[in-house]
């Protein structure tokens, strides 16, 4: 088998991509979205459909331009992810504006718009996975729609407080991200690469992974943002990792050996201290992470520019 075969014997691959065609190829469970992604997709012929079905919709919906413009993201957003949940066999991660970050009740309100639009279309909520930043007020407002049945995938996470705080917030996943670490580290240290047995984000990763484990928490970890297939083969066990085609390219093509590294049972048997946090308990502990206090705020202004990009694009269209 190859690599990619074998990862899939430990971990479920999910495909971090708006691509259909990569999907079909790779045959993930699960796909997950972000406004790059979808703008990228949506200069593509290919998707010509999908865009136009969406500006119609929100032409239709009246009100002001800018309201117009909102519906016609937020179809946007449904609409490629029923167009990934004809090719993937469970859900797909449709992300709330970046903008809301810091706004609970934004978020909510937008989170259970897009639910809404998905049912409305014939989609039930249990194949969604409502994509937030992890700050103090992203886990709060997931806490709040997980009660709801709305499940949501905490992502630009970071530190080992956001991780704690969203499985005490019983939210349905977290995206912890590996390669964003890696890189902080590698400039702060001035190296070229850190092999993946080192790798702070992989390291991360597994830290969160046993402590959840070891307390017995329902929350998925899924790695993210992977730089190169070493840190994916020193997280194989772990329950869910997304990865772009390029790298699931290079996993299928390798006929390398590799071990399940990340075992719950092991988690289980591990003395680790657990740890309740308060929102000052969360605030400090983050704090004291530099690394993940700079890739956090970095993250939200890379998906709000990325998303203003997308609104330029279909703006445009609208006109």
């Amino acid at each position: 088998m190859n690599l990619l075969d074998q990862l899939k014997q430990y971990t479920q691959v999910v495909a971090d991509t708006g691509d259909f065609e990569s999907m079909k190829q790779y045959k993930p469970v699960d796909a997950t979205t972000n406004p790059s992604l979808i703008y990228a997709a949506a200069q593509k012929e290919a998707y010509a459909h999908v865009v136009e079905r969406a500006i119609s919709f929100g032409k239709q919906s009246g009100g002001t331009d800018v309201e117009q413009l909102s519906n016609t993201m937020d179809m946007l957003a449904v609409a490629f992810g029923m167009e990934i949940l004809k090719i993937v066999p469970r859900r797909v991660s449709t992300e709330v504006d970046a903008r809301l970050s810091y706004d609970i009740e934004g978020t909510t309100r937008k989170a259970r718009k897009l639910i809404s639009l998905y049912e409305e279309n014939g989609i039930s909520r249990e194949k969604i996975l409502i994509k937030v930043a992890a700050t103090w007020e992203g886990v709060n407002a997931a806490r709040e729609l997980e009660m709801e049945g709305i499940h949501c995938n905490l992502t630009l996470l970071f530190s080992m407080a956001q991780a704690i705080a969203c499985a005490e917030a019983n939210v349905q996943l977290i995206s912890p991200f590996v390669g964003r670490i890696y890189d902080w580290h590698r400039k702060e240290r001035g190296v070229d690469h850190i092999p993946g047995s080192e790798d702070p984000g992989v390291l991360s990763v597994i830290n969160i992974y046993h402590y959840y484990k070891r307390f017995g928490y329902r929350t998925e970890v899924m790695g993210a943002s992977f730089r190169n297939t070493e840190e994916i083969i020193e997280l194989a066990g772990c329950d869910l990792l997304t990865i772009s085609p390029v790298l699931l390219g290079e996993l299928e093509k390798s006929d390398a050996q590799m071990k399940k590294k990340l075992d719950e049972n092991e988690s289980k048997r591990m003395e680790l201290e657990k740890i309740t946090l308060d929102e000052k308990g969360f605030r400090w502990m983050h704090n004291e992470d530099p690394m993940a206090v700079e890739k956090l705020s970095d993250g939200i202004r890379r998906f709000t520019n990325d998303l203003i990009r997308l609104e330029k694009f279909v703006g445009g269209k609208m006109n």
